[in-house]
């Protein structure tokens, strides 16, 4: 039977865990696709349902918060209290039938809404609901904030045709937190021209697949070990 809830059939569902990816529509430099970030929530959710014996995964939720990315055409942004919302509903409405419902984020702008709607689930109303980022381990050094050579690598990996590699350049490469109050004040283009929050340069498949394979190993470990945080996240044994 197929794991993808959507070809499945009513009398096919019976109570499984559910996996939902959350992702986002918005601007990822000059040779990277929009849609990246739920590309790569897809890939994770669709490994960690193959593992979770009896899961199923949904289509994702392909609209997230990237209001910091408004300067930049194609970026469509439901903003944090939307999403919020969505989650909320997407939540309610599948826990009628669906045991454990675990929502995978492939964008971190996410992350505000998911720690904000799904601690009211669970404590409010006792729904089993929880999330997981999806962030490959630290000691790979591969850690980029946006539309580097992490995200580049995986989609090289992933789907190389939509790679415009012949226009992946550097942007701005500083740690993230001297960028923040750049970022906070006008949004990412003020900061970068290009989009970039990194640098995409000596991406390549190779390193996508390794640091895919560390996100997919670290939202399994954290789904598998039972423990959620405050904020509604997995949280790996031991944490």
């Amino acid at each position: 039977m197929s794991p993808l809830l959507a070809d499945r059939a009513w009398p096919e569902v019976d109570g499984p865990p559910l996996v939902i990816p959350v992702g986002s529509l918005e601007q990822h430099g000059p040779h990277l696709p929009l849609d990246v970030d739920t590309v790569i929530a897809t890939a994770v959710a669709r490994d960690l349902s193959a593992r979770w014996e009896g899961s199923v995964c949904a289509p994702a939720i392909a609209l997230g918060a990237s209001g910091e990315h408004q300067g930049f055409p194609g970026t469509v942004s439901i903003g944090s209290e939307v999403l919020a919302a969505v989650v909320r509903e997407v939540a309610r409405s599948a826990s009628a039938w669906a045991g454990r419902i675990v929502f995978v984020s492939g964008h971190g702008g996410n992350a505000p809404a998911l720690a904000g709607a799904i601690p009211e689930l669970r404590a409010d109303e006792e729904r089993d609901v929880s999330w997981v980022p999806c962030a490959p381990d630290p000691r790979l050094g591969v850690a980029d904030a946006h539309a580097g050579r992490l995200e580049t690598s995986i989609l090289l990996h992933l789907d190389p045709a939509r790679v415009r590699t012949e226009r992946a350049a550097p942007g701005r490469t500083e740690p993230i937190a001297r960028l923040l109050p750049e970022l906070r004040a006008g949004g990412v283009r003020a900061a970068s021209p290009n989009g970039v929050l990194g640098d995409p340069t000596g991406a390549s498949a190779a390193e996508g697949a390794e640091l895919l394979r560390s996100m997919r190993d670290r939202a399994w470990e954290r789904v598998r070990s039972g423990l959620v945080r405050s904020d509604g996240m997995c949280a790996p044994t031991g944490e």
